[in-house]
């Protein structure tokens, strides 16, 4: 009976550490955060009392369109990061699989392989703030695309979207952020049985065939996971979108950073738990896809 009792209750034991940490670090700071979203505020100081007003404001004026014929601004601004996100994800998909597809199976030696991917780790050897600033210097008005574009005759003005646009700040999402599809992608590239790649070709498939009907079902974990790193980075990035977008780009992450900056705390808060809101929805969606829980 003692063995019996100390088996049921080692494991407690052992998730105990890793549960206080959860609880300190995220749930506290979150139950926090959904607190302080429901508190009122005044010019000079937070009121702690019960208020619907803040994600009242939120959704103030969005039952129509104004006069200009645009959404309200809370709802035009969820938009934008949500096409930033869908935008960045589509492209880190393609790159991420395409580098990760040549890595496990065109590279054949271990020690190649791990070149290569240590390769792609450099740009995070430095901060995202430099490598954003990086390309400055490139898209600029008088950078160096520009100059060379005018120089070759190709263009006789400079092309003014390459920098503080869209372009720009997907540009620097998916330089930034393309190494967190690449590493779930390849590691369930590398858990495939080989055995299933000759039997597709001794069956006659093609490398199409093998690539759509084998490979992509089987690094569906590895696509899962890489898209809610992507998803969940991009929804919530305020950097990025400030620097590249020469804060003239509006996402949720620039909001809520603009509000805390006015110190109107609670509606920030709103933001981060509305934001919080449609990141779970999106998760959920995609664990509807692939039960994760099962692949791995």
């Amino acid at each position: 009976m003692n063995t019996a009792r100390s088996t049921s209750i080692h494991p407690w034991w052992q998730a105990m550490p890793m549960g206080a940490v959860f609880l300190l670090f995220f749930l506290i700071p979150l139950g926090l955060v959904l607190m302080v979203s429901f508190w009122n505020f005044n010019e000079y100081e937070l009121l702690p009392d019960f208020t619907w007003r803040n994600y009242a404001a939120i959704f103030e004026g969005c039952t129509q369109l104004n006069e200009y014929g645009n959404w309200c601004v809370s709802l035009a601004t969820y938009l934008s990061t949500l096409k930033f996100s869908v935008m960045v994800w589509a492209i880190t998909l393609v790159l991420g699989f395409t580098v990760a597809y040549f890595l496990a199976f065109h590279v054949q030696t271990v020690s190649m392989q791990t070149l290569l991917f240590v390769l792609c780790t450099v740009p995070f050897w430095t901060s995202n703030v430099i490598r954003m600033i990086s390309w400055v210097p490139l898209l600029g008005r008088n950078g160096f695309i520009n100059q060379s574009l005018q120089t070759l005759g190709l263009t006789q003005t400079p092309m003014e979207w390459l920098l503080f646009s869209d372009f720009s700040v997907v540009l620097a999402f998916v330089h930034l952020y393309t190494m967190f599809m690449i590493v779930p992608i390849f590691n369930s590239m590398m858990r495939i049985d080989r055995s299933l790649l000759e039997a597709a070709n001794d069956a006659g498939a093609s490398a199409w065939q093998t690539l759509w009907q084998v490979i992509v079902p089987l690094s569906r974990t590895g696509i899962l996971i890489g898209s809610i790193f992507i998803i969940t980075i991009v929804m919530g990035d305020f950097i990025t979108v400030g620097v590249m977008g020469g804060q003239q780009i509006a996402s949720v992450g620039k909001m809520i950073q603009v509000q805390t900056s006015y110190l109107q705390f609670p509606l920030a808060a709103a933001n981060a738990v509305l934001l919080l809101l449609v990141v779970l929805m999106i998760i959920w969606g995609l664990t509807r896809i692939v039960d994760i829980r099962k692949e791995l």
